[in-house]
């Protein structure tokens, strides 16, 4: 059991930046580069609303893993208890956070900007750890430091199984949808806080693994943000994800054969498969979309982006994607143009 769980662990999508094999403390952050990044854009925003397809019709009895059954499913995100001040500086304080999600206590980190506010914020949806070796508040550690000391309150969420949350039966064998229904409680929990934040302006950012958990909180809650911003993320079809980190390797033929009992392949179950990928529904997005991606990224590659720009354009999407010559998955050197380019983007969207 404990190889097959480290197995599935792998079907969880691209290593996180901040992760280190056999060691959990995260990478600090790059130089700032003085170069803006160059952009490939996809439709811009304008003054005219966007026009997307009708919605798509999930089916009456949807399948439990799956992201019809969160499309349907009754959230309970709550309770936000702040725990012990883990750093502080001039511009910020943060704090290990928990909070309610499925029935279950999520923990994480929330970094709250030194002030009255109230402030605009983001959730944070980190990529992929092995949970064996992840700590509260680990991946995104410069996002979250960078947001915050920029006038965000940030909550970073560690995702169930991970550090101090609970931990379920199924663990990651529910193929992610468990970590989208912790960040769709996430961004409720943050919105009954009695904190500083200014309910009206909320977003939504995620990194590799936490990209596609991004674009999944999209379509299966419509309307639940304002903006969402990714980086590197993997693709938004599961079946090339699966193809990518499990299926074409043979040491892995017993998750292969887990996988294949519990849901069925892709060739022989194509229908479960497009009802975890987030471009099936792509129709129901609702919020423009920023998506970094660097040209050089050798673990989730760009063209998965650009067709999951692609995509979004055709269902009326307001998406913009931006390709960063020469950066890889990590975004090293243009780390802080990145970041750049997302506060201008979350300037004009969270008014």
């Amino acid at each position: 059991m404990v190889a097959l769980l480290c197995s599935l662990c792998v079907l969880a999508g691209c290593t996180d930046p901040d992760a280190r094999p056999g060691e959990a403390s995260p990478n600090p952050a790059p130089e700032p580069t003085a170069s803006e990044p160059s952009a490939t854009d996809g439709p811009k925003r304008s003054d005219e609303p966007s026009q997307q397809s009708e919605p798509s019709e999930t089916p009456e009895e949807s399948h439990p893993v799956s992201l019809p059954a969160l499309m349907d499913k009754e959230y309970d995100g709550a309770r936000l208890r702040l725990g012990a001040e883990v750093y502080a500086s001039a511009t910020q304080r943060q704090y290990a956070v928990t909070y309610r999600s499925g029935g279950l206590t999520v923990s994480g980190r929330i970094a709250v900007p030194e002030g009255e506010g109230p402030f605009p914020a983001i959730v944070l949806a980190h990529g992929y750890i092995d949970p064996a070796y992840y700590v509260n508040g680990q991946g995104m550690t410069r996002e979250r430091e960078w947001f915050a000391d920029h006038g965000y309150v940030v909550l970073h969420v560690d995702y169930r199984n991970h550090a101090e949350s609970d931990d379920t039966r199924i663990g990651e064998a529910d193929l992610r949808m468990g970590y989208t229904e912790d960040v769709v409680n996430a961004v409720l929990a943050l919105r009954s806080w009695d904190g500083p934040v200014d309910e009206e302006r909320v977003a939504v950012g995620g990194r590799s693994m936490g990209g596609g958990v991004v674009y999944n909180v999209l379509v299966a809650q419509p309307g639940l943000v304002d903006a969402a911003v990714v980086w590197a993320p993997v693709s938004s079809d599961a079946v090339d994800n699966y193809d990518r980190w499990i299926g074409s390797d043979p040491g892995r033929s017993d998750l292969v054969a887990e996988l294949d009992r519990r849901y069925g392949l892709p060739d022989e179950a194509p229908e479960f498969w497009s009802g975890i990928s987030a471009r099936t529904y792509f129709d129901r997005v609702a919020e423009p979309v920023l998506i970094h991606h660097g040209t050089a990224d050798d673990t989730c590659p760009l063209r998965w982006s650009r067709e999951t720009a692609r995509l979004m354009e055709r269902d009326g999407v307001d998406v913009t994607l931006t390709e960063y010559p020469g950066e890889g998955h990590a975004f090293g050197p243009q780390f802080y143009a990145s970041m750049e380019q997302a506060r201008r983007f979350l300037a004009r969207h969270l008014r």
